[in-house]
């Protein structure tokens, strides 16, 4: 697979020089007005279970599930594994974007729905950041969810694990939400990448299930097999690399630039004018980077299902295998 180069703005210097670290950014995304798509990639059809799922907690989830627009949020007593793609050329692994808009079964790729993803982002070495006082989690995003009825894919980092494990396991105990990983550190798996420190080839499997196992100590459920790589970096040797882990990549094609954002307004039009059929949104779940992610939510929810859109999980989103 050859990798598209990302682009960067002004607008994204800026937020990088503001703030290196980059937490909560999923790598910092551009600023309101200044779209970049994700590195694009040929999707192969999805598969109805994966090669060798990560295994997840196995501590009982809520009875009952909220309703939601989602019809695959509701808790079973046997749930069916979630869809994955089939590895790429050479066995790479591969990239899901966005249910394509052409093909799929039975006409599914015209229906309208949204993904709605957001990043739980903390990188491995904020812990000091974090005693004294930084807060990387956003409690009241999660609640306006809840209240709402709105499925979501949360991508955690496994520092976030560790550091709100009591918020990790309740997300991943509501059958309205499902957890992907989104490394342990929040270190770049290609460089350059928004100034991240870059984890090595041969540590990039490795990263991954550390986060996994993060996961299980915290009492995490409704694991998925979906890996976002941080910044939305990557390159093909990546790629390779993370064959071995057996998880599906997952970009997107609505960038909400609330990473750094205060102008929820700004954001939420950014998403309502790029969301289409089978979108995937990119969105934060940090309260310290991504501050007017929660009142860009209130705003955009509503706005969607005035225009009939229904919110699902990745999950899916990728289920009839007609993604890109």
């Amino acid at each position: 697979m050859i990798t598209t180069a990302r682009t960067t703005t002004a607008l994204t210097v800026a937020g990088v020089l503001a703030c290196t670290a980059l937490t909560g950014c999923g790598g910092g995304g551009p600023a309101p007005g200044a779209l970049a798509p994700p590195p694009k990639a040929s999707a192969p059809p999805a598969s109805s279970a994966p090669p060798s799922a990560p295994a997840s907690d196995s501590a009982s989830a809520p009875a009952t599930a909220p309703a939601s627009d989602s019809a695959s949020s509701s808790a079973s007593a046997s749930p069916k594994k979630p869809p994955t793609m089939a590895p790429g050329p050479a066995g790479r692994t591969p990239v899901f974007e966005r249910r394509a808009t052409g093909g799929g079964a039975a006409g599914r790729s015209a229906e309208k729905v949204v993904a709605l993803t957001f990043d739980a982002d903390m990188t491995a070495d904020q812990g000091p950041r974090a005693a004294s006082g930084e807060r990387f989690d956003n409690p009241d995003l999660i609640a306006l969810l809840r209240r709402s009825k709105v499925p979501a894919t949360v991508f955690m980092t496994g520092r976030w694990a560790e550091e709100y494990p009591a918020q990790a396991k309740g997300i991943g105990a509501d059958p309205l939400f499902e957890v992907a990983n989104h490394s342990y550190s929040h270190h770049a798996f290609s460089s350059p990448c928004y100034g991240l420190p870059v984890v090595e080839k041969a540590a990039m499997t490795a990263d991954v299930r550390r986060a996994f196992t993060a996961f299980r100590k915290a009492g995490v459920r409704n694991v998925v097999p979906y890996f976002r790589f941080p910044g939305g970096c990557y390159d093909d040797a990546a790629l390779r690399a993370l064959a071995p882990a057996n998880v599906t990549a997952v970009q997107w094609d609505v960038v909400s630039g609330d990473a750094f954002a205060t102008d929820a307004d700004a954001v939420a039009r950014q998403v309502l004018d790029g969301v289409r059929p089978g979108s995937l949104v990119v969105m934060h779940c940090t309260r310290s980077a991504a501050p007017a992610t929660e009142a860009a939510v209130r705003r955009i929810v509503p706005e969607l299902r005035a225009r009939g859109y229904r919110f699902v999980k990745v999950s899916e989103l990728m289920e009839d295998g007609s993604g890109r």
